[in-house]
């Protein structure tokens, strides 16, 4: 009661608070923005902490909706698109230009795509929140809900010491995303390896294993389906224990990779005319392997917006759409082995196209009311990864469920960042590219149509 009090204070006073009095309790806000209602909601849990009324993008310049973190702060910022136009108390959502911060709020869209907020919201906005708050931007409002399920992550007491994946064997990797790759250790589940989320070689040691203390920064953790990456990296790996030479498991078809695949699919009189990766080769690969098909899904986690380790997860019923989820914990209790989790289910429409590329059939399941709680039970985590995460879990830490994968947002210095579509657009079908793709510099001029003001 305390920390609220404080908090609604601060709502009504911004200038006679300094930003310790809002420390306590920031890692486990939430800001949701609705742009039909121009409103924005600060949320602790289920409680409502602070509203304000906003301005995001007008036509031919729309904000974006999804799932986002504050990804950085500045009290003062100017414009590098706009005639270097002022951005007081500034908290980017993404590279690509999109942030909270004070401006202009009239009652309608105004913005170039970023959220404007009136002058004395903006301040106690930014003294209220911390670095990787995540902000929840849809078209009508959502509204977080209390969720138990024996499928949530829950904290347990950490080993005393020693290596956080100590007991796992690791390949390492790293993450070419932004200007800087990122090394990561990266874990190999029995039968079904583990893959990066983008590719180049590395050298890593895995976190050590502690107590979660209150400044260690809350996990980030992406559910999603396995994308074509993912299963080149792995067809990488058995083709090369088959004996047949990749150029290594980086998920890019490489001449030599290519190579491979038309070799082992004339050993097994497959067609080579077609798909690359075609469920029939899959299929046979596997089993000359004598490996088990891997889980259709994918769990990725992340710390202080830098990756730590990913594995495969099994789907159940694949062909149903898992929706597009956001749940965070508070109140962790690592004694007592407690906490409580709020969950939110967004909208995201998927074309044709891409539910046929993800081998989705069903986007919506009928008489399900609780679509994030039969997304969890679909979703099979293994016990040790299970227990990695356990061990670490800590307020503030959250997890996100979706069917599309990592989005083009997603990179160095994020967290996983979500974007959904209100209604079915063009698809964006990812091939496998014979070479690397170059990696994007954090630019705000790159997307003239959204941009920092």
């Amino acid at each position: 009661m305390l920390r609220r009090l404080v908090f609604g204070l601060g709502f009504l006073s911004a200038t006679m608070l300094s930003h310790g009095a809002f420390a306590e309790g920031a890692r486990s806000l939430q800001i949701i923005v609705s742009k039909d209602k121009q409103a924005l909601v600060v949320y602790d849990g289920e409680q409502v902490v602070a509203t304000s009324k906003v301005s995001s993008g007008k036509a031919g310049h729309t904000t974006p909706s999804g799932i986002f973190s504050i990804l950085g702060k500045e009290k003062y910022h100017e414009s590098n698109i706009y005639s270097n136009a002022p951005m007081p108390w500034m908290q980017r959502l993404t590279w690509s230009g999109i942030a909270l911060h004070e401006g202009v709020v009239p009652n309608y869209p105004a913005s170039h795509g970023c959220i404007r907020m009136p002058s004395t919201f903006a301040k106690t906005l930014y003294q209220m929140t911390e670095q990787g708050a995540h902000v929840i931007v849809t078209d009508e409002p959502v509204v977080p809900q209390r969720i138990d399920d024996v499928a949530l992550f829950q904290p347990r007491k950490p080993l005393p010491s020693g290596p956080m994946l100590s007991d796992a064997d690791l390949r390492t990797s790293s993450i070419t995303a932004g200007r800087k790759p990122v090394e990561v250790a990266m874990n190999i589940v029995p039968g079904n390896p583990a893959v990066t989320h983008d590719s180049a070689p590395a050298t890593t040691t895995a976190p050590p294993r502690a107590e979660a203390a209150k400044d260690v920064a809350p996990l980030r953790i992406l559910i999603t389906r396995r994308g074509e990456r993912e299963t080149l990296r792995d067809a990488q790996l058995l083709l090369e224990e088959l004996g047949f030479e990749t150029g290594g498991s980086d998920g890019f078809a490489g001449p030599m990779t290519r190579e491979a695949i038309a070799g082992f699919k004339r050993w097994k009189n497959l067609s080579t005319k077609g798909p690359l990766i075609s469920g029939d080769f899959i299929e046979a690969l596997y089993q000359a392997a004598d490996k088990p098909k891997p889980p259709a899904g994918q769990i990725m986690v992340r710390q202080e917006f830098q990756p730590l380790f990913e594995a495969a997860v099994g789907i159940r019923n694949p062909e149903l759409a898992l929706g597009t989820h956001l749940l965070t914990v508070n109140k962790v209790d690592r004694q007592a082995e407690t906490a409580e989790w709020h969950a939110l289910t967004l909208p995201n429409a998927l074309n044709p196209k891409t539910m046929q590329r993800l081998g989705i059939t069903v986007a919506d399941q009928p008489g399900v009311s609780d679509s994030a709680k039969a997304a969890l039970d679909r979703i099979e985590v293994s016990a040790d990864i299970r227990e990695r995460i356990e061990t670490a879990l800590n307020d503030g830490s959250s997890i996100s469920i979706n069917d599309q994968g990592i989005g083009q947002d997603t990179g160095a210095g994020t967290d996983f960042i979500t974007i959904t579509n209100s209604q079915p657009g063009p698809a964006t079908i990812e091939t496998i590219s014979s070479t690397p793709r170059a990696a994007k510099p954090r630019s705000v001029t790159k997307y003239r149509s959204v941009g920092l003001y």
